[in-house]
């Protein structure tokens, strides 16, 4: 796509986004959200006060979330994991199931409040980092490091220079330092982050650690505790487990269902595949672990469709507004 072609459909994208808010705030769209019908699982991430966009693009603003779980209070019908499996939704309002991924501490300090002022249930998808005593997953690491990093990393007798979104690209192969790591197990994610980290030693800024620190032991024992608030799992180490061997695959989805229901002393029923990514080898080892609850981001085939373990989960998009954002998640898609 040409130059003038991309500001072209930006601008499109951008006047019909415009012209919704405003259809909005004139109550022209009141009757099409009230009027509503089906149900949609969402996604989102971490939840920060200020800056959402500061290192990567999956972040809302706490004011935005808060709007949005307003939005769902006057139009929608909030429902839990259990109840959107068990199809006990309801015929007079869209029905919407809140799912957080990621396991961040800012889950707990800012969304775990929302969610018990307005009494709506949400399951937040947890990886076991914390069993290996790190405190941040291995992509957020990385993506801190491509932010404040020099314009030119040398890392294990390899180049990167800083290409497009800053991500480090090698000039050898042309492949990013991000997607070579996603076929590699965990110590070699552990290794780049031990060698990499005295380049940009960033948890010397406290500020920063809205934007990646992990959730405690003690406070994903806190998150459960919530009567608003299911626990499911997200992995061991935030593998893309479409990428590593199915050994190890399995190896993460059964020990991270493990640590989950060791802290908590609940059953781990659900899990969300890290990333969205699966293969049905990964679906088969998910269950052989005891998983009832499979979630992806889009399914791979009409196949897994009709498994009855398997859902398709929609990301919150943080670059619009939230009427916008929930006109979205009703017709499940956004403008292009």
């Amino acid at each position: 796509m040409t130059i003038s072609k991309r500001i072209g459909s930006k601008l499109r994208r951008e006047s019909k986004y415009l012209l919704r808010d405003v259809k909005y705030e004139l109550g022209l769209l009141d009757n099409f959200y009230r009027s509503a019908r089906g149900s949609r699982i969402v996604v989102y991430h971490g939840i920060c006060k200020d800056d959402h966009l500061r290192f990567n693009p999956i972040f809302l603003k706490r004011d935005t979330f808060e709007s949005h779980l307003k939005f769902y209070k006057k139009y929608f019908n909030i429902i839990s994991l259990d109840d959107y499996y068990e199809g006990r939704f309801s015929a007079d309002r869209f029905n919407v199931c809140i799912t957080f991924d990621d396991g961040f501490a800012n889950n707990h300090k800012y969304v775990l409040p929302l969610l018990e002022q307005y009494q709506l249930p949400a399951t937040f998808f947890i990886t076991a980092i914390r069993s290996v005593d790190h405190d941040i997953l291995w992509n957020d690491f990385l993506g801190i490091v491509s932010k404040y990093g020099p314009h030119k990393i040398t890392y294990k007798g390899e180049c990167y220079y800083k290409g497009r979104f800053d991500k480090y690209i090698s000039e050898v192969s042309g492949v990013s330092l991000v997607e070579r790591l996603h076929y590699m197990g965990f110590a070699e994610k552990a290794e780049m982050m031990e060698i990499l980290y005295p380049m940009v030693p960033f948890k010397t800024n406290k500020q920063d650690e809205e934007y990646w620190l992990q959730m405690t032991i003690e406070q994903i024992k806190e998150l459960s505790i919530s009567p608003f608030v299911t626990i499911g799992a997200h992995g061991h180490y935030h593998n893309n487990l479409e990428k590593i061997s199915i050994r190890d695959a399995g190896d993460e989805l059964t020990f991270s269902k493990a640590y989950l229901e060791s802290l908590i002393s609940k059953p781990i029923n659900s899990c969300a595949f890290p990333y969205g990514t699966y293969t049905p080898q990964v679906i088969e080892a998910a269950k052989k672990a005891g998983y009832q609850q499979l979630l992806a981001t889009d399914f791979n085939s009409n196949h897994d469709q009709n498994d009855p373990a398997m859902r398709e989960r929609f990301t919150v998009n943080p670059f619009i507004s939230t009427s916008n954002q929930m006109y979205a998640t009703i017709v499940r898609r956004y403008e292009h």
